[in-house]
């Protein structure tokens, strides 16, 4: 059996460079904090007194809701609908409209591909065994553990009923050796696993259950760009997709960026179905509350970055750790520096492979590789949409830990993590920044969060996720003992709240990486038990649940194919879409939403219920709210343009709030 330790499941969310380089880095951290806040009643713009916000881990819309058939009067964009494929999971009549391609060799970076240059596969590169347990032990570091006792041990933020979960979903029988090249041990859980058709295929069946861990696939920010394939030119776009995003490369660049077939082969066109039972508790909160079928990861790529936008509305950049920005060579060198600048140029005699799958990019400079057909591509849209890259600021790209440790103490990296993996303290404003000045309650609250505060310096041991924590990157919340304290927790400390009727105004709620459904390390119903389980509790107090909204999200796609529009806003993204569902008693009915959301409609939403201002004059809660038209409302006709999700409710609206609406820009109607 492959051993996996969470070493190497944060080597996967942050590589870095080598621990030999840390005697030779050193950087000064330096902060200040201001005064925690005092709980208060506070007058919302709507019934809203209470948001939770549950974040799951690396799904796609169309990966868990592409055979979803909502209730009678409502419509949904899926790969059903689209008739890409059928409802018992077969390719349908439009299926070489998903359609996947190879890209002939270029000297440089490109984010699309002409027509000319591109070869389908005949059959999709067959899904492996990569990372997936092999087998149930209680001598395993994540699970799936061998007995419901070391399950209860592991994992306190579940019910009972669900540690069996714990338990199950390895992949028994089967082995993996790695090699090199070809086609290793393809997961022959998958039916017809060699012989895929071209495009979307059925995850699940008779040998792999709902219930199996599987393997993860390729997610990060140049990556990502070129595997949506956008361009404006007459190949692209086209009325119904003014941006001209075609999402038809991913397998290919999963097999190809490394030079290695070892990162998710033909994974990324994996679907679940949902109208075989797949996502039950997913797929009964969509037919109870409502559903966006239009909300998107906000950045291109991984983890990180997209919660870093889900407490900023904005990217952070490499700084002095006092909030002035500089290059990584500054704090490095000129030795060290570029190591964690990305060049995605191919090296010579590759397919794909980039020179530097670096973390950094200074893309206000059209020089710096990779930037250009970016911002080329960005500048030909007719909206022409800000790049929001700064003059000498090197913004992050890829996953990097935070400046701090869970405990506040400052991050100088470790053997396994050294420094240069390490995001200088951040000065960028958050929204618990501005939450905090109105003397609005909020709190973070990290699966395993308690265990990691414990661990210290070793907290990257412990299946809490630092770089899922947006507030633990910022000096303003973790540089001051009070501030961090009051508004870093546990999950344990969400359920006391909810138990105690002190369940703060704002809440973000991170899984562990047992639990938070990644794909390798975790599993959909894995998520979905948490999520079940933290409703479950808000629902057992009326009055509570009266004026509570709860939005289950994810943080991105990761790395698997979507057929939705994408809205590119900046340099940055949006990405593709991902499963967002607003669970409260004001968004019953079955309802799916087609306005255009990404995670900074959660900051945008939280701004106008408590009415708050934007957090500064860049960051994306400056935009307006979109308008479309009867014949694509998925399409913004103002872009660039994010809802608020006050459309996702249903509640009168007064006069404040069309105030706002005008002060904002956008129109809430």
């Amino acid at each position: 059996m492959k051993t996996r330790t969470f070493e190497a499941r944060k080597w996967q969310r942050a590589s870095t460079v080598g621990a030999s380089v840390i005697a030779l880095l050193s950087l000064a951290v330096a902060a200040t904090g201001h005064a925690a806040d005092s709980a208060k009643p506070v007058e919302t713009a709507s019934p809203i007194k209470h948001l939770i916000v549950i974040i799951g881990e690396n799904r796609s819309f169309d990966h868990v809701f592409a055979t979803y058939q909502p209730k009678h009067g409502q419509s949904v964009a899926n790969l059903l609908s689209k008739r890409i494929i059928r409802a018992d999971g077969s390719p349908g009549p439009n299926f070489a409209q998903a359609g996947q391609f190879s890209v002939s060799p270029r000297a440089s970076y490109y984010i699309s591909a002409d027509r000319s240059a591109k070869t389908p596969f005949t059959f999709l590169p067959p899904p492996d065994l990569n990372g997936v347990p092999l087998a149930a032990s209680d001598a395993n570091i994540f699970p799936p553990f061998g007995t419901i006792a070391k399950a209860a041990a592991a994992e306190p933020d579940l019910e009972p009923e669900d540690l069996v979960l714990l338990t199950t979903g390895a992949a028994t029988g089967l082995s993996f050796t790695p090699e090199t090249g070809g086609i290793r041990n393809p997961d022959t859980r998958i039916a017809n696993v060699t012989r895929l058709p071209n495009g979307p295929f059925q995850l699940t069946g008779p040998t792999m259950p709902y219930d199996a861990y599987t393997e993860d696939t390729i997610h990060r920010f140049y990556q990502m760009w070129q595997q949506t394939d956008c361009a404006t030119d007459q190949e692209h776009a086209t009325r119904a997709n003014p941006t001209g995003c075609l999402s038809d490369l991913w397998p290919f660049i999963t097999t190809t960026f490394a030079g290695t077939a070892e990162n998710g082969m033909g994974t990324p066109m994996a679907f679940l179905n949902v109208a075989q039972g797949d996502a039950p508790v997913l797929k009964r909160l969509a037919d109870q509350y409502t559903l966006s079928d239009n909300f998107h990861q906000a950045a291109m790529g991984g983890t990180g970055v997209s919660h870093i936008y889900l407490g900023t509305a904005d990217n952070i950049f490499f700084s002095d750790g006092k909030g002035r920005a500089i290059s990584p060579s500054a704090a490095f060198g000129p030795m060290l520096g570029p190591l964690l600048i990305a060049n995605p140029n191919p090296v010579p005699a590759t397919n794909n492979k980039y020179l530097n799958d670096g973390f950094y990019t200074n893309c206000s400079d059209l020089t710096q590789p990779g930037a250009g057909p970016i911002l080329d591509y960005l500048n030909a849209l007719s909206y022409a949409p800000s790049a929001a890259c700064d003059d000498g600021h090197f913004y992050l790209l890829n996953n990097l830990f935070p400046g701090f440790h869970a405990n506040g103490a400052p991050n100088t990296g470790n053997a396994r993590f050294p420094i240069l993996a390490i995001v200088p303290p951040s000065s960028v404003r958050t929204i618990g920044d501005a939450l905090i000045e109105k003397n609005i309650s909020w709190a973070y609250y990290g699966g395993a969060f308690n265990e990691a505060v414990a661990a210290g310096v070793d907290d990257d041991l412990t299946p809490f996720c630092p770089i899922c924590n947006p507030f633990q990157y910022a000096a303003s919340i973790m540089a001051d003992d009070a501030v961090r304290k009051e508004h870093t927790k546990d999950i344990l400390d969400l359920f006391s709240a909810i138990d105690s009727d002190t369940l703060p105004a704002v809440a973000y709620v991170k899984p562990d990486e047992f639990l938070d459904g990644h794909p390798q390390s975790s599993k959909l119903d894995l998520f979905e038990a948490l999520a079940d389980n933290v409703i479950d509790k808000v629902k057992a107090k009326p009055a509570l649940f009266a004026d509570t909204a709860i939005v289950v999200t994810f943080d991105e796609g990761g790395g698997y194919y979507d057929s939705g529009f994408i809205q590119p806003v900046d340099f940055f993204g949006d990405g593709p879409r991902i499963p967002t569902i607003v669970v409260s008693p004001f968004s019953q009915g079955g309802r799916v939403v087609h306005t255009y959301h990404d995670h900074v409609s959660i900051v945008k939403f939280i701004e106008r219920n408590w009415r708050l201002a934007p957090l500064t004059t860049r960051s994306r809660d400056n935009l307006p709210n979109p308008r479309a038209d009867d014949e694509n409302p998925y399409v913004p006709t103002n872009m660039p343009a994010i809802g608020d999700l006050f459309d996702m409710f249903r509640f009168d609206r007064d006069g404040d709030d069309r105030d706002h609406d005008r002060r904002r820009g956008g129109d809430r109607s």
